[in-house]
C-alpha cells in the first residue's frame, strides 16, 4: 500500500503516506511514494505524516523476520532520503493503538455487502471459482477487512484529499461510505469525508521483466540494498528484446529509456548523448544499462553512506519511531475520545439520568382516586381505589352523583389522613 492524504486545515494542508513492511525497498518505492512525499513534506504549508503500514503487512505475510526486516529498511530508506523526523509526523502504524481502536468502531457500522464487492477480495474469490474450489478457500479476514483498516488510516486524521493511483480510488470511496455511514448512526460530522484525486503524473517503474515493478512480481530494483553492486547486477539482468537500439529514438517506450527518464531531467537527450559517447560498433542495450546505472547512481547514490549508517543502528531507528508515535498519538487521542463520546463509550462519573420529555411534563399520579358509579340498584356508588387499583373504601345509596363524589372524597380524605 502506498497513499497520501491531505487534510486542509486553517493554515496547512495535512499529507499522510503509508509503505507496508513486506519487502525491501525499491527504485519503485523510491520514484512513487518516498522521492515525491520528502519533497511535499519541505512545503512551508504542509503537515505531513509518514507510517510504516505494518499492520498491513499482516494480511500477506507471516514471516514475523521479514517484517521486522522490512520494517528498518523502509524506515532508514526514508530518513537517508532526506526525511527530516522534527518536521513531519513519523511513525509505525502499530505503534498507534487508536487506528485498531477506529477500525473497530467503524466495522460496526460496515455494510458486509460493501465489503464483498472489493477488488482484492472479488478477484481472490474469482480466482477459487476458476480453479473449482470453495470461493472463500485461503481467503482470511484481514485481507476482506482491509478497507476498514484502510478508512481508519484515513478518517482517524479527517482527510480532505486521498492522492492514489487509479488502483486505490476504490479504497477512498469505501472510506468514504463508511465516514458517512458512521455520520448518519450517530448524528453528527465526526468525520470528514474524503475524495480521491487521482495521480495519473506519478512514475510507474517497469521492473527487471518489463512489468510494473512490483514485490508482488519479484522483478524490484533494489533501492540501497546490496550497495551499487547488487544494483548494477540488477540492471544488467533487465529483458530486453532481440533488436539493438543505435539511437535515442530507437529506445523509445523501452523499460530501460522510462527507467532512465525518471531520474532525468531530460531523458531523450541524456539518452542521445549516451549513444552518441559509445562505440558504434558496441551501441545497443548494454550502452544504455550503463547509462541507467549512471543515471541512478548519480540519484541515490549521495544517500548510501546514510542508509548504511542507520540499517547498523535499529536502536536509533526505534527512537525516532517511538517519538513519533507519541506526537501522532496526541492527535489520535483527541479524535479517538470524541468517537468514544459518540458511541456511548463513555466514563459513568457524574452519570444524570435523562428523564424523556413526555414524563417531565406528566404531573405524578396520585396514590388515592374514586370513581363514581350505578349498583345494581340503580343507587349511585362510589369506589376509592390506591395506586395499585385496589379498593380502599365503597359505599352505594346516593340519590344523586354530585352526593356521592361529595362523599367520595371525604372518604378518601379519611384514608389519606389516616396513613
Amino acid at each position: 500500500m502506498a497513499f497520501e492524504i491531505h487534510e486542509k486545515t486553517m493554515a496547512k494542508t495535512r499529507i499522510l503516506t503509508g509503505i507496508t513492511t513486506t519487502g525491501t525497498p525499491h527504485l519503485g518505492n523510491y520514484v512513487g511514494a518516498i522521492r515525491p512525499a520528502i519533497a511535499a513534506s519541505r512545503n512551508p504549508d504542509a503537515e505531513s505524516f509518514f507510517f510504516l503500514a505494518d499492520y498491513h503487512a499482516l494480511i500477506k505475510c507471516d514471516d514475523p523476520a521479514r517484517i521486522q526486516q522490512s520494517t528498518l529498511e523502509i524506515a532508514a530508506s526514508w530518513l537517508a532520503c532526506g526525511l527530516d523526523p522534527e518536521k513531519v509526523y513519523f511513525y509505525r502504524q502499530s505503534d498507534i493503538p487508536e487506528i485498531p481502536e477506529l477500525t473497530w468502531l467503524l466495522t460496526c457500522v460496515t455494510a458486509k455487502g460493501l465489503l464483498n464487492r472489493a477488488h482484492a477480495y472479488k478477484a481472490a474469490t474469482d480466482a477459487n471459482r476458476a480453479a473449482g474450489e470453495d470461493p472463500d478457500a485461503g481467503i482470511n479476514a484481514g485481507l476482506y477487512m482491509y478497507p476498514v483498516l484502510m478508512a481508519a488510516d484515513i478518517l482517524l486524521f479527517n482527510a480532505n484529499k486521498v492522492p492514489v493511483g487509479r488502483d486505490q480510488v476504490q479504497h477512498i470511496e469505501m472510506a468514504r461510505d463508511i465516514g458517512q455511514r458512521f455520520n448518519h448512526i450517530y448524528g453528527g460530522e465526526y468525520f470528514t469525508l474524503p475524495e480521491a484525486a487521482i495521480e495519473d503524473n506519478v512514475a510507474t517503474l517497469p521492473g527487471l521483466d518489463g512489468r510494473k515493478m512490483s514485490k508482488s512480481y519479484n522483478n524490484t530494483i533494489p533501492l540501497f540494498a546490496g550497495g551499487e553492486k547488487a544494483l548494477n547486477k540488477a540492471i544488467m539482468e533487465m529483458v530486453t528484446d532481440s533488436s539493438r537500439p543505435g539511437s535515442a529514438e530507437d529506445a523509445q517506450g523501452s523499460a530501460l529509456y522510462q527507467l532512465i527518464g525518471a531520474f532525468a531531467d531530460n531523458v531523450h537527450e541524456e539518452v542521445a548523448t549516451a549513444f552518441h559517447r559509445s562505440n558504434p560498433s558496441q551501441a545497443g542495450w548494454g550502452t544504455l544499462k550503463k547509462h541507467a546505472i549512471e543515471s541512478i547512481n548519480h540519484s541515490i547514490g549521495k544517500y548510501r553512506d546514510e542508509y548504511e549508517q542507520l540499517i547498523s543502528n535499529a536502536e536509533k531507528i526505534e527512537e525516532i519511531l517511538q517519538a513519533g508515535a507519541k506526537r501522532a498519538r496526541e492527535l489520535a487521542q483527541k479524535r479517538i475520545a470524541q468517537l468514544r463520546e459518540a458511541v456511548g463509550l463513555r466514563n459513568l462519573r457524574g452519570f444524570v439520568k435523562k428523564i424523556p420529555k413526555s414524563a417531565e411534563q406528566q404531573p405524578d399520579e396520585p396514590s388515592l382516586q374514586f370513581v363514581v358509579f350505578r349498583d345494581e340498584d340503580k343507587a349511585f356508588a362510589f369506589k376509592v381505589l390506591d395506586a395499585k387499583k385496589n379498593v380502599v373504601v365503597t359505599k352505594s345509596g346516593f340519590a344523586d352523583p354530585k352526593t356521592a363524589r361529595d362523599a367520595a372524597q371525604l372518604a378518601m380524605n379519611a384514608v389519606t389522613a389516616a396513613s
